[in-house]
């Protein structure tokens, strides 16, 4: 495993809770981006998957949406031809990248809130880049993964545990911010609790019933509410 990418970030210091972010459809206006791209890299490759069904295993690592999607007994030789068209077809929707409201100042807030930021994402290192830049909070981010430093993707909690370590900081002192069942199933699985946002398109339902403990519709939803959500508490928590 990579040490996650902390260059051009703050650094976290003495910090002793922190807050993880997921990106593409938490902090970023990506998940349908990413939908598209896989269905045209299926459709490249001769499958045809239907984009109900992607958009529902977007948030997973891209061994696992081809796993889940297609079918058990097909040559797995294209598998990496399809995830490199999926990348390729997701470059050219770069300069339409959008963050979401009040995601940066969301950063921002846990920033001077005391607590340690971590985007806990399992982007490739190239399209982290991207996204970093679109959200233009680097000085409120103390560190970043990428896909490098996760031996599985979600639903496993190997990026969420990469972000942990490279903050310094225990799963019993953090909160988790996602848009996907995968990522409120990741944090599940650290007794993390796990904040979710329904503006990657998964209903509040839906994210209630894989175990997060709130639902909020964006990043400036949240952001109003800062005080009384987990994140606040955990902020206001005394830390030994």
């Amino acid at each position: 495993m990579h040490t996650a990418e902390s260059s051009h970030l703050s650094p976290a210091g003495q910090r002793k809770a922190a807050v993880l972010f997921d990106v593409d459809g938490t902090l970023v206006d990506s998940t349908y981006l990413h939908t598209v791209a896989w269905w045209q890299a299926f459709r490249q490759a001769g499958h045809d998957v239907p984009m109900a069904g992607i958009h529902r295993a977007v948030g997973m690592g891209g061994d696992r949406i081809l796993a889940r999607l297609l079918p058990p007994d097909r040559d797995s030789s294209g598998d990496d031809t399809i995830m490199t068209s999926h990348a390729a077809v997701f470059s050219t929707f770069w300069p339409a990248l959008r963050p979401l409201d009040g995601a940066k100042e969301l950063l921002a807030r846990c920033f001077e809130s005391g607590l340690a930021v971590a985007l806990a994402s399992s982007a490739t290192e190239r399209d982290l880049e991207v996204l970093r830049s679109t959200i233009g909070a680097d000085a409120y981010i103390h560190a970043a993964t990428s896909a490098r430093d996760a031996a599985e993707s979600k639903p496993a909690p190997d990026i969420l545990i990469a972000a942990l370590e490279a903050v310094g900081v225990g799963a019993a002192d953090a909160v988790y911010v996602g848009d996907a069942v995968w990522d409120i199933y990741a944090a599940g699985k650290l007794a993390i609790p796990a904040i979710g946002l329904s503006c990657g398109g998964t209903s509040e339902a839906e994210l209630r019933d894989a175990g997060a403990v709130e639902v909020y519709e964006s990043p400036r939803a949240l952001l109003d509410r800062l005080k009384g959500s987990a994140i606040g508490r955990l902020a206001a928590r005394p830390h030994g």
